[in-house]
């Protein structure tokens, strides 16, 4: 991908190597004994709560370490990113006579407090709180892309992020807060089918994205497109099952198999067109 000397967003938050506050005194004794009431571990709770020091000595605040060479590249390529996702949805939206409001991306690193999701680990992978309107992601899960999914290069990084800036797109235009209310209407099978549904339109609003943006900067190398394909198809529910158990449950698909996931993308990218992105449409007619 030709990124370098794009612009950065500044709606970035780059929590890497940050280590928990710790509260001193009273404060910690007050948190181990209310966890030890209600019977949970503690330890969460004090990693939360780390930045309001209590009295008596012991509290300080949050350190981050200095980040490696490599880190600091890392973090340029995201922000670099960002700042082309919102160039894209800022004209998009526009074309809807709508303003386009800028998500924050968070960097963390092993777990991250959200504001309006809770407490979040690596484990998760990159994901979108509606309640913050922030995109979360531990770039270790990159590294994770390319050793245990046999997806690596920029564009494959891209596709995850442009993705999960998709999920704002949807919240935005309330897609996400209908699907929501619809999903506890229905039974789990059902919920499922639409899960699929909002995820497989990300997937084609990430190829929107970069439909637009190489249309504009011409960012694309030789082999970026199969390098995004091939994340697609890698993070497919079908294929993770099959990795995970042996055999897949397709009435457990949260996000759809590794065949749709691609097949979306794709219209994404070849079209840029938003309005062909209905996939609750396609849903209804059996042709997902």
């Amino acid at each position: 991908m030709r990124w370098q000397g794009g612009r950065e967003s500044e709606n970035v938050e780059d929590r890497r190597g940050m280590s928990p506050a710790v509260i001193g005194g009273l404060g910690t004794l007050i948190v181990i004994l209310l966890a030890m009431f209600f019977g949970i571990d503690p330890r969460p709770l004090l990693q939360i709560f780390g930045g309001g020091g209590g009295g008596g000595g012991g509290g300080g605040a949050a350190q981050q370490r200095e980040l490696s060479p490599e880190e600091k590249e890392q973090g340029k390529f995201v922000r670099t990113l960002m700042g082309m996702t919102e160039d894209v949805w800022d004209e998009q939206f526009a074309k809807m006579g709508r303003r386009y409001e800028h998500p924050t991306l968070v960097l963390f690193s092993n777990q991250v407090t959200t504001q309006g999701c809770g407490l979040a680990s690596s484990a998760v992978g990159p994901f979108y709180c509606p309640g913050d309107m922030k995109v979360y992601i531990d770039l270790a899960f990159y590294d994770e892309l390319k050793n245990r999914f046999n997806a690596p290069g920029e564009f494959a990084q891209a596709y995850v992020l442009a993705h999960e800036v998709g999920h704002h797109v949807q919240n935005l235009l309330g897609i996400s807060e209908k699907i929501s209310r619809l999903q506890q209407q229905v039974s789990k099978e059902d919920a499922n089918r639409l899960s699929v549904m909002l995820e497989l339109q990300a997937d084609f609003f990430a190829g929107v994205w970069a439909h637009d943006i190489q249309l504009k900067r011409r960012i694309l190398e030789e082999g970026d497109i199969e390098n995004g394909l091939r994340a697609a198809n890698a993070i497919g529910d079908d294929a993770l099952q099959r990795q995970a158990q042996g055999y897949v449950v397709p009435d457990s698909f949260t996000h759809g198999s590794s065949e749709q996931r691609i097949r979306w993308f794709t219209k994404g990218l070849q079209t840029g067109d938003i309005n062909q992105g209905d996939t609750f449409a396609a849903g209804e007619r059996g042709d997902l």
